[in-house]
């Protein structure tokens, strides 16, 4: 059977622009009729995906598949790793959690089944796609790392794929960058490395021209394209690298722009799946700051506390670094809403207990008190795509009570009420809460602080503008009607992405390296 032709995408370093470049690659190859497969063997991220079997990979192979217009499958990520603390992280192989690693102990005792799931997952994908795109992890020049290599040049061997060594102009020293990463490769590797590609670049490309020729005569490798710095796509971020340019970004919303809704996002150091944020962002009435430091909170019209990675620690570090104070001092003078995603609804209980160990040593921990329900975190990991409806039969917010939502859970843990609150959501299906799965949502009795367990909730449109309508009619505002669409914006995105790369990129010499016109 023949396989599918592999184009493998690499880069100097972290967070110069790979996934994006898959990204619109899946796109543009997709365009022309080819069935288009993403791939990363091994990523490492808090930001993740749920499969429509209920598996588990990371956010950026679902999105690529999206732009692909494929659907998403485990084996485009077979193996995702999960930081949860300094030293450590949960391993998910496979789709399925296989406990908490150090790094030493990941590579001493998993690395041989490592790579039997990333060939079989890769032979999978080129059996059934036409064309495969490999997207590398950080640098393929960590010579410390190499002799261990389960993501860069061993995938690109193996799968005989040319690389398109990506590079990050704005960050500065990009020429460096790409002639000390060749420096750093054997001399097969090197030839592997098709050229180069710089991203992020602004202003007069003539000014660059120089130093372009300098580069391919310095290395006899041409240069593919010079990507300018996109901002603003649209298109759900992989990792926490983008959430830590996001914090701090404006001061509290001052008392002259009340018209607008205030959103305040709290940021902990395991802060995860923060693209259930991204909808919220879309919409003009809307503006969403990240927060990490009390001073910073000032008086919004809405907290979020997003998930988390490890619950326990960074309620512990809202505890310490007098967020939990601060925000207790907001809700005091009675102006705003409070809400919770996942790890962020179990901070909201009276208490998590962690008799196993799946996230900390702690132990029980309180939580913060706003909502009468204790957690269990529990080493079962539940990973489905959920359709859910609102029950929130509250004054002002009747207008919610029986919206039909959708998403995916992503958790290891159970809710159950410890006192009177309301459930508000209940599965639509067959299956229903109970003591294996516990709550999927509670609100208070006021309905001023709510959580759930469904990731993207914000992302059914419905849902999203009438619940801030009720925000703006809290505030004495009228509601208004926005028509943001997620799915449509998303799609927009995916254009113009692939547009804008089409554009700056040698598209005809890149389709050569795998036999196809573009």
């Amino acid at each position: 059977m023949a396989l599918a032709k592999t184009l493998m995408v690499q880069g100097t370093a972290s967070d110069v622009g790979k996934s994006v470049l898959v990204t619109a690659l899946c796109r543009l190859f997709a365009r022309k009729g080819l069935r288009v497969a993403p791939f990363k063997a091994q990523n490492m991220a808090l930001n993740a995906y749920v499969t429509a079997d209920g598996l588990e990979i990371g956010r950026a192979q679902g999105v690529q598949a999206e732009a692909a217009g494929v659907p998403a499958c485990v084996e485009m990520n077979p193996i995702l790793i999960k930081p949860t603390g300094e030293q450590t992280a949960q391993v998910v192989l496979l789709g399925r959690p296989l406990g908490n690693f150090s790094a030493r102990a990941y590579r001493a005792e998993l690395h041989e089944r490592a790579w039997a799931a990333i060939t079989a997952s890769l032979r999978r994908l080129r059996e059934a796609f036409d064309l495969v795109i490999i997207e590398g992890a950080g640098s393929p020049a960590e010579v410390n790392l190499k002799d261990r290599d389960l993501v860069n040049m061993r995938v690109a061997e193996h799968a005989d794929a040319p690389v398109l060594l990506v590079g990050d102009i704005d960050r500065g020293g990009v020429f460096a960058a790409f002639v000390g990463t060749l420096a750093c490769l054997t001399a097969e590797e090197a030839r592997r490395v098709a050229g180069f590609v710089v991203n992020k670049f602004r202003g007069d490309k003539t000014l660059l021209e120089p130093g372009l020729r300098w580069l391919e005569a310095r290395t006899g490798k041409p240069v593919f394209g010079v990507l300018p710095y996109l901002s603003d796509l649209a298109i759900d971020a992989e990792d926490s690298v983008v959430l830590e340019r996001r914090v701090g970004g404006g001061p509290p919303w001052p008392a002259s722009r009340r018209d607008f809704l205030d959103i305040v996002v709290l940021v902990y150091p395991r802060t995860a799946n923060f693209t259930d944020l991204d909808a919220l962002e879309a919409e003009p009435d809307c503006r969403v700051r990240y927060v990490s430091r009390p001073a910073a909170l000032g008086d919004p019209d809405l907290v979020i506390l997003p998930g988390s990675k490890n619950t326990a620690e960074d309620l512990a570090y809202l505890v310490d670094t007098g967020l939990a104070e601060a925000l207790r001092a907001w809700f005091g003078r009675g102006a705003g809403t409070l809400v919770g995603l996942c790890g962020g609804f179990q901070m909201l209980g009276l208490r998590i207990a962690d008799p196993h160990g799946v996230e900390s040593a702690r132990g029980a921990v309180a939580g913060l008190g706003w909502l009468p329900v204790e957690t269990e975190l529990t080493p079962h990991k539940r990973t489905v795509r959920t359709t859910a409806v609102i029950t929130l039969p509250l004054p002002g917010w009747q207008d919610l009570d029986g919206q039909r939502v959708s998403g995916y859970e992503i958790r290891m843990g159970v809710t159950r009420k410890a006192g009177p609150c309301h459930a508000f959501l209940r599965p639509d299906g067959a299956v229903a809460s109970g003591e294996e799965t516990g709550l999927l949502g509670a609100v208070s009795r006021d309905g001023r602080v709510w959580g759930t367990y469904i990731h993207d909730l914000f992302h059914n449109d419905r849902f999203r503008r009438r619940f801030l309508n009720g925000l703006r009619v809290q505030k004495g505002l009228p509601p208004v009607e926005t028509g943001v669409s997620i799915a449509r914006r998303k799609e927009e995105a995916f254009d113009r992405l692939a547009d804008a790369v089409a554009e700056h990129l040698d598209l005809s010499r890149i389709g050569r390296l795998v036999g196809v016109s573009l």
